[in-house]
């Protein structure tokens, strides 16, 4: 898309339109697409703008789209999908994230020209100078865009916190940090933040976290680049405490990548010796990248990535019982819709089914890699009990030399076999763990 320079913001909305066309229409994933769209523009805050104005219309589409159904007189044509997805974009820019109106209007009025829409201006003029005369059209709350199938699920597995679920998943979440303990100490880093006027607060039930209610750039971080800090949800860091592995343990992390969990074990006891899997070689080249920033050579005597098939233990295991193992399983990702809003569009109900059969699989083999007394925590990013209560008594009632440890309330509620977090309690992201030891 050449450049505007006479209009350097509509560059921008053009980019964010055909990122939200592609995920809204043509069923993309959002950040494949931010991926391969953003290295476009140089600076910085422009990636940052594409970035919040397609969270804004993801998190909300129907509220915006009720604008469009009550003001235009007949529905765009899918040859206007483009079009749509402009509007969606310049209506999030004024709600919910308020830019300034003038620049708003000018640059997506110019995007729809960028876009070859010449002929089209117009009504996005005129659309978009309504919405900042008028309003947003009222909608319920209650209403929300995800498949009626899977709020369906919601509603069986958690009726009476079911509309804050709806809610909480549609607000832009704060952004957590995690101090590396091997890089610096959470209170100084604290200080280092204020100097470079970031307000953060750091819960007194997590030892590594920091929370910023204002998302920044990772380059205005002070220490990023060095490994001071890591960008990790609440919920996410809490993993650690859950597996809690004995100094200098044989650990694995079955499903590794991008790689936060095991740097996040490695900065709290450097004397771990840890293999780190994944399926997909190219991810677990960013878990490399994760723990060589951290300060960890994942090509040292302690630390051992291996691209594999978990379940397929002939292909990676050498036979040595590991001490602890970390099953971050693959999952419905329910409980992290604010961070990945096109999960609620895409998803599908075939995919809970093959998704439980694959943690199952998961489970019994790397069972077999544990060690007597070991413990293997197994975690999802999902709010659906059919991938995690109810998986985790399907293989308790299956496998005889496994039992359950206990965990505190900081990890949710209590579901008798784990904990459940619940998306936005605390701040965090919606969270299942559970800690199971292996007898003998």
């Amino acid at each position: 898309m050449p450049a505007d320079d006479s209009h350097p913001g509509a560059r921008v909305r053009a980019i964010a339109a055909r990122t939200l066309d592609a995920v809204l229409h043509r069923g993309r994933s959002l950040k494949a697409e931010l991926a391969a769209a953003l290295p476009a523009l140089a600076d910085p805050r422009d990636r940052a703008l594409v970035e919040a104005i397609c969270f804004a219309v993801l998190r909300q589409p129907l509220r915006l789209e009720a604008a469009l159904n009550e003001w235009m007189p007949r529905p765009l044509p899918p040859r206007d999908s483009e079009l749509r997805a402009l509007l969606l974009a310049g209506l999030a820019q004024l709600d919910p994230l308020r830019l300034p109106a003038h620049a708003a209007l000018d640059a997506s009025v110019e995007a729809a020209r960028l876009l070859g829409r010449a002929h089209q201006a117009g009504l996005v003029n005129a659309l978009l100078r309504r919405a900042q005369r008028d309003g947003l059209p009222a909608v319920d709350p209650r209403v929300s865009h995800w498949p009626s199938w899977l709020r369906g699920m919601l509603r069986k597995d958690w009726p009476a916190h079911y509309e804050a679920i709806l809610a909480e998943s549609a607000l832009a979440p704060p952004m957590w940090l995690r101090v590396n303990r091997t890089r610096a100490v959470r209170a100084d880093y604290l200080q280092r933040l204020a100097d470079a006027g970031l307000a953060a607060a750091a819960p007194a039930d997590l030892a590594d976290a920091l929370r910023l209610d204002q998302a920044q750039p990772v380059a205005a971080l002070p220490g990023f680049a060095d490994g001071a800090v890591s960008v990790q949800d609440a919920s996410a860091q809490r993993v650690a405490d859950a597996l809690a592995p004995a100094p200098g343990a044989l650990v694995l992390d079955a499903c590794a990548a991008p790689g936060g969990k095991s740097a996040h074990l490695l900065e709290r006891d450097p004397s771990l010796r840890l293999t780190a899997l994944d399926v997909d070689a190219a991810r677990l080249q960013r878990v490399r990248a994760t723990l060589a920033r951290a300060g960890f050579d994942a090509d040292g005597e302690r630390v051992r990535l291996h691209a594999a098939d978990a379940t397929e233990l002939d292909a990676w295991w050498d036979g040595a019982a590991f001490d602890a193992v970390l099953l971050d399983a693959p999952c419905s990702a329910t409980g992290i819709v604010r961070r990945q809003p096109d999960v609620a569009l895409h998803r599908r109900e075939s995919d809970i089914a093959a998704l439980t059969v694959l943690q199952a699989r998961l489970l019994d083999a790397l069972w077999r890699t544990l060690a007597p007394g070991g413990v293997l925590v197994y975690a999802t990013c999902s709010i659906l009990k059919a991938e995690n209560e109810d998986q985790v008594r399907a293989f308790l009632a299956r496998t005889a030399d496994a039992r359950v440890d206990a965990l505190g309330p900081a990890f949710g509620h209590d579901c008798e076999v784990g904990r459940q977090r619940l998306p936005g309690e605390d701040g965090g992201d919606g969270f299942f763990y559970a800690r199971l030891r292996r007898g003998g």
